[in-house]
């Protein structure tokens, strides 16, 4: 995929990149079994690329606003250490985050979908809306992806930090 240099040179220095969930790495449904159970589906193509990310030195984390055992489990699944749910006010986590990372504002990416998302997404250096976001998230954004939420938008976003950083072909099939 083609990334415009201007994100390419921002997206070399991320050293955080921070996924909101519902919206996101979700469709944004929330589904419930006739017993009320609730389900999410994931999208196995954005888990992949971040299990790679797990694996560099950009830290992967998750701040969501809701909570759910589905989250805390397919992370952990995935290898993502930094999972922060049912934080209405993601920006105080977020410093909380970046504090604990001794890490600066130009290091950060954020990838969100909605209003809740706005604080960090004006804070941070990469801000970065899924194709289906509300338009307040897109116009906040330096970069939309191709496709919507729970859809591989995450996948597009780790294969741009991992292109932008030469790290892309660490993980083709013949370094598995």
């Amino acid at each position: 995929m083609e990334y415009p240099q201007e994100i390419l040179n921002i997206a070399k220095n991320i050293k955080l990149v921070i996924f909101d969930v519902d919206g996101v790495l979700t469709d944004g449904g929330i589904y419930f079994t006739d017993e009320g159970r609730e389900i999410k589906k994931f999208n196995v193509k954005d888990g992949l690329g971040l299990s790679w990310l797990a694996k560099t030195d950009i830290t992967v984390a998750i701040i969501t606003g809701r909570t759910s055992s589905i989250v805390a489990n397919r992370m952990k699944n995935l290898g993502i250490n930094h999972v922060y749910q049912g934080r209405m006010n993601k920006l105080e986590t977020y410093h909380n985050l970046l504090d604990a990372l001794k890490l600066a504002h130009t290091q950060v990416a954020y990838v969100g979908d909605d209003v809740i998302d706005l604080p960090i997404m004006k804070q941070c250096i990469l801000p970065i809306a899924v194709a289906d976001a509300h338009d307040s998230a897109k116009s906040a954004a330096k970069l939309i992806t191709k496709n919507k939420g729970g859809q591989g938008a995450g996948r597009e976003v780790c294969d741009l930090l991992l292109t932008a950083q030469d790290k892309i072909d660490d993980f083709s099939i013949l370094h598995q």
